[in-house]
């Protein structure tokens, strides 16, 4: 399996890391080595909520769902660079629900005129996206009132002040949803499920649960310090490698599963992959890290200083619920979610700031 073989980026990157080799190809080992461990994280989480019954299954899923981004993320921000860690948030949503999303299409509607997925699971998931895009406006609208308009003294501490009122607020809703949907509509959500029996006792699931999460602090420890080096290298803003780049190496492992479910015919859980992952991000990463960065004196707020930022958002949002009203997908609808990530990517790529 691809994964299996990509585990070698683990000591490369160490060894060019040892020998100071160009930050370029520490970078790129390092990403590429993040791919393969998140795949066995996400494994052994699926392992280990096999045995623990879906309830505790779900709040693992929620824990570590999104751990290698997560843990760049904080890395990132650690050394400095907040707008870059928005640009990831950004970048998570709109690669999950669009790029994601519309490749899983493509390869599940091959050889098939259509797939059908259950519309209300579909409903519920661009409702939450829907949200997630009315509260990282609303910060970003409060900013541009009070600083750019009537230019209030104080107005980056009632941005902060208002960032962490928004974020403890998603992470009710984002508990909320996580209930709704584990008990109170679980005969629903659950109807497509097929359970697999586990093949990893329950010790050797955490142990490379734990594992995998260490082994990806250190590879987000290279990523993030090689991050302004390897930009220059590149010509490329960080600002691109952090709304594009870190974002794929992020979600590659979720992105292949999708791809294996779609070649299955199950896009129902495709849409729960896809575009769950996207509010994960928005309703618990990004409200998480705003926290966590007081913690680690940091602080970071919810305000995209980037208008681009947020209408990339919101265009995933408009898309993802344009194409999830019927509940079928087709080949063409895989094509025009790719088309207008292509158009956000290729914007993001001459932004200069």
């Amino acid at each position: 399996m691809i994964f299996t073989y990509l585990l070698l980026f683990i000591p490369l990157s160490a060894g060019l890391e040892y020998f100071d080799a160009s930050p370029l190809w520490v970078f790129a080992s390092a990403a590429a080595a993040i791919v393969p461990l998140a795949e066995w994280i996400r494994r052994a989480t699926e392992e280990m909520a096999e045995r623990v019954g879906p309830a505790i299954g779900g709040l693992l899923n929620v824990s570590f769902g999104n751990a290698a981004e997560l843990t760049l993320a904080l890395f990132v921000l650690y050394s400095g660079k907040p707008s870059v860690v928005k640009a990831t948030i950004t970048g998570s949503i709109i690669g999950n629900s669009l790029f994601g999303l519309g490749i899983a299409i493509l390869i599940g509607s091959w050889k098939r005129p259509k797939q059908t997925f259950h519309r209300a699971r579909a409903g519920l998931l661009g409702s939450l996206l829907i949200l997630s895009v009315i509260a990282l406006l609303i910060p970003a609208l409060f900013d541009y009132t009070e600083r750019g308009l009537l230019a209030t003294a104080g107005a980056e501490m009632l941005d902060e002040r208002l960032s962490l009122g928004v974020s403890a607020l998603l992470i009710l809703v984002y508990a909320a949803n996580l209930t709704y949907t584990l008990v109170t509509r679980r005969d629903v959500f659950t109807i497509e499920e097929k359970r697999e029996r586990p093949t990893w006792s329950f010790l050797t699931s955490l142990a490379i649960l734990f594992g995998a999460t260490a082994m990806v602090a250190w590879e987000a420890y290279l990523v993030s310090g090689t991050l302004e080096a390897t930009a220059g290298a590149l010509n490329l803003s960080e600002f691109f490698l952090g709304i594009i780049v870190l974002p794929l190496v992020g979600n590659a492992a979720e992105f292949f599963v999708a791809f294996s479910f779609a070649r299955q015919n199950r896009m129902g859980l495709v849409m729960s992959i896809a575009v769950g992952s996207s509010i994960q991000v928005a309703l618990l990463m990004a409200p998480l890290l705003v926290l966590i960065s007081y913690v680690l004196g940091r602080p970071m707020n919810l305000v995209f200083s980037n208008p681009l930022e947020l209408v990339a958002i919101a265009a995933a949002a408009f898309a993802v619920n344009s194409i999830a009203q019927d509940g079928e997908t087709t080949w063409f609808e895989g094509v025009l979610l790719i088309a207008v990530y292509a158009l956000l990517a290729m914007t993001f790529f001459f932004v200069t700031v």
